[in-house]
């Protein structure tokens, strides 16, 4: 009878010379992939962030804020016009501005804290307040009893009750300012008085009582520039009124002594100076429009234009009338032209009246230019005899100018006195009215009402945020986490970040016990449990082996780890006896010289070994051994045997390598570490295929890339990296597209009902037809070809 099965490879193991330089852009299931991983690590710093922040909400004083409106008067109201000294504040933003740094200032404040007794209140006096023991004050005060620090001393040792009273008040102002908010409402002439306190009663007192201080102190100010300003000004009269009347004496005193007693306003040498120069004027317009007149005419000439091409001449009757018999004359000349001839004396007497006439136009035109002439210099004339008079009338009145310049320089001197003695009296009048009138520049808009509820700490708000930044920084903890952790994790940490080719995942042994779980030998487990998801991946190797080459036979494989303590030994050794037990001629190797750790695993002390045979101790039979559990040959090493430096780079190891690939149809050696020994390197480019073995949330991923550098290095031909000691209770949580837990759970509870390997990827039909199969059939399925998204058939075969 005959019993067939297919084994189809799962997803995460990759066809041999895959590329693996793809690489998946990070998604939503990496994400929620990375949330399970570091569950606990988030909740921690969620739990943490979010419990301070509710602690310090709950254990907070309550604070209590209070609001008063003050508003700024920018228009004067003042009856009386003062200037700069009593006008209201200016319209500006500076001017706001500075204002509202004056609602905050230290010496408004300490008003307000006198009038309202601050020093009295331990919200505001740190003084008064009872000393308050945290949590820490134990160990403060264990670790001042063992440093022998001295306690804190009073800070107002030493003082005088001045001195204290004094250093407490600015102490309570510092605090008072601390707890007062002022503040401009946008682009108006509003001010808002905030104030923070435990009581709200003390809030609301405090915000009405900086707003009533800040009007009282400017109408304080006021009070005090007016009766400045109105001693200033009564001492300043006094002084001019003297002063102006000295000087009018003066100013009298010189009229006198010059003459100059009927001089008021201009004299008549000025009248007189003044007309002849209006009449200088007007005869120089004369002149020049006649100088232009007679110019022009004498260019016109010059220039050999006729009578016709003269303005001048235009309007003259006399022209006009010789051009009228000149026109007719020319008119007769050209009509006897056409009837007689040249020398015809009608002709010749016709041709001399012409002539007669335009001699007559050029003497009249000659006539006209020397009117012109004449009118010029009548004009210049005049002009010459105005500007003599003008001349002599100046020369008499800079006499009476000399006198005059020193009685004006008087005049002006008694004039601005004058003016600044009836300002100031102006002045001083006003100031002594302005006492009834003067009134702040703000007023108080609204007052402020006692808060019902606290402003701080908002719980609900608080508690919200305490959620939002929990959730950020244990978030922020989870990704630093991912980005230092270095260790693999999925067969997709093998491909992307190892660059190598996965050949499967085998999954973590663990036996209930009565004190808990412990681990059990891997080997054992695998025969005892045939179709566990142990034995599964085992066999998943063992196809990937078989298939690894469709050229030519893989008969010698090198089972390698980075480091020790990976499961490289355990693997071997279930490797073997799974082809031992599929029907296979299966011989392992133990080729950790170090530690022999597969022939204790197997349960052998053999006296002759592997070494032993090979440099001539014993014969081949006697050094293999049967293992007790299947039909598997294991070359162990005996526990006495001494063991050369190089083993396998010998011509010895290379001849029982060749005679053993006659002999079994798979070889199996289980080599020291990459890392440590050089044997492992050697063996590995003697070998058909060489396997890696990480293991799983263990193995760093440098160390993993050194050993594949090595094996690249001494020619190996890497099978591909296998993911050993996989935690199925966690590996969901690592983007291992292996296996999901409730599919293993199965294989944990040793179930020897025939199951299914759930990889991603199976559907439910066939992991019903495979719970249905008969003992002894197990399915097993390949993945997708990542270059067509098809199985290859050639992953698919039938076994007897």
């Amino acid at each position: 009878m005959t019993k067939s099965f297919s084994i189809e490879l799962p997803p995460n193991i990759s066809a041999p010379g895959a590329d693996m330089s793809t690489s998946q852009p990070l998604d939503l299931k990496a994400l929620v992939g990375i949330v399970y991983r570091r569950f606990w690590l988030i909740l921690a710093g969620f739990v943490t962030t979010f419990g301070i922040i509710a602690y310090i909400t709950f254990t907070s004083t309550p604070i209590y804020k209070a609001e008063s409106v003050v508003q700024l008067n920018t228009q004067e109201r003042n009856v009386i016009d003062l200037g700069a000294i009593f006008s209201g504040l200016g319209a500006t933003t500076a001017v706001v501005d500075t204002e509202v740094l004056v609602l905050g200032s230290k010496s408004l404040l300490t008003r307000v804290a006198d009038r309202q007794k601050l020093v009295e209140d331990p919200e505001f006096n740190a003084s008064l307040r009872p000393e308050k023991k945290g949590l820490l004050s134990p160990v403060k005060g264990l670790i001042n009893s063992v440093t022998g620090a001295e306690p804190e001393k009073d800070p107002f040792a030493g003082m005088s009750p001045e001195q204290r009273q004094k250093v407490m008040l600015e102490s309570t102002v510092e605090e008072l300012m601390g707890k007062v908010n002022v503040k401009r409402v946008g682009t108006t002439f509003l001010i808002t008085v905030e104030v923070s306190s435990e009581s709200p009663e003390t809030a609301a007192r405090l915000a009405d009582e900086i707003a009533e201080q800040y009007r009282v102190q400017q109408l304080e100010e006021k009070y005090e520039a007016t009766r400045k300003a109105t001693e200033w000004l009564s001492e300043r009269v006094s002084g001019l009124r003297e002063e102006v009347e000295e000087k009018e004496r003066r100013v009298e005193s010189y009229r006198a002594e010059s003459g100059l007693l009927a001089a008021q306003g201009a004299t008549l040498t000025e009248q007189q100076i003044a007309y002849m120069t209006t009449q200088k004027g007007t005869l120089q317009v004369e002149l020049d429009r006649a100088r232009a007149r007679y110019e022009s005419m004498r260019r016109q000439i010059a220039s050999g234009a006729g009578a016709d091409g003269i303005s001048e001449v235009l309007g003259s009757g006399v022209i006009s009338e010789l051009k009228t018999q000149r026109a007719v004359i020319n008119r007769r000349v050209a009509e006897l032209e056409t009837k007689l001839g040249p020398q015809h004396p009608e002709l010749i007497s016709a041709r001399n009246e012409a002539a007669d006439i335009d001699r007559q136009i050029d003497a009249e035109v000659q006539r006209i230019a020397g009117n012109l002439e004449n009118e010029l210099r009548v004009a210049q004339s005049q002009i010459g005899s105005i500007q003599g008079e003008i001349n002599r009338s100046t020369a008499q009145l800079r006499g009476n100018n000399q006198a005059l310049v020193r009685l004006r320089e008087l005049e002006r001197d008694a004039e601005t006195s004058r003016t600044l003695l009836e300002e100031f009296l102006a002045r001083s009048k006003q100031t002594r009215e302005q006492d009834a009138l003067i009134s702040a520049d703000a007023n108080i808009l609204s007052r402020a009402s006692v808060p019902e509820s606290p402003s701080s700490p908002k719980t609900l708000l608080n508690l919200i945020i305490g959620c939002l930044l929990g959730a950020i920084i244990g978030g922020g903890m989870a990704l630093i986490a991912e980005m230092f952790d270095m260790k693999i994790s999925s067969t997709e940490d093998v491909e992307r970040k190892l660059q190598a080719n996965s050949i499967g995942s085998v999954p973590l042994i663990r036996t209930a016990s009565f004190l808990g779980l412990s681990q059990t030998n891997p080997a054992d487990f695998l025969v005892e449990n045939p179709l566990s998801a142990y034995a599964e991946s085992i066999r998943y190797l063992r196809a990937a082996i078989a298939f690894s080459d469709l050229d030519s036979e893989t008969k010698t494989v090198a089972i390698c780890s980075s480091l020790p303590d990976e499961g490289k030994t355990s693997l071997t050794l279930s490797l073997g006896r799974m082809s031992a037990m599929s029907g296979s001629r299966t011989l392992v190797i133990d080729g950790d010289f170090r530690r022999r750790q597969l022939t204790e695993m197997a349960g052998l002390k053999p006296e002759i070994g592997f070494v032993e045979h090979l440099f001539g101790a014993g014969q081949l039979s006697d050094a293999i051994v049967k293992d007790r559990k299947t039909m598997l040959d294991i070359l162990p090493l005996s526990s006495n045997g001494h063991t050369p430096h190089d083993v396998f780079g010998t011509r010895a190891f290379d001849d029982l390598l060749a005679r053993l690939r006659s002999m079994y149809d798979l070889i199996l050696i289980d080599t020291g570490p990459l890392l440590l020994m050089a044997e492992a390197r050697v063996v590995a480019g003697k070998v058909d295929k060489t396997m890696l073995v990480v293991r799983w949330r263990h193995s760093a991923r440098s160390a993993a890339r050194q050993s594949l550098a090595l094996l690249n290095t001494f020619k190996a031909d890497v099978l591909g990296v296998t993911l050993n000691m996989v935690d199925l209770n966690r590996r969901r949580h690592h983007r291992d597209p292996g296996a999901t837990y409730k599919a293993y759970r199965k294989y944990y509870q040793m179930d020897e009902k025939p199951s299914v390997f759930n990889w991603p990827g199976k559907d439910k039909r066939k992991a019903k037809q495979a719970a249905k199969a008969p003992k002894g059939s197990v399915a097993v399925q390949v993945p997708p070809s990542k270059a067509t998204g098809r199985t290859d058939p050639a992953d698919r075969i039938s076994a007897e």
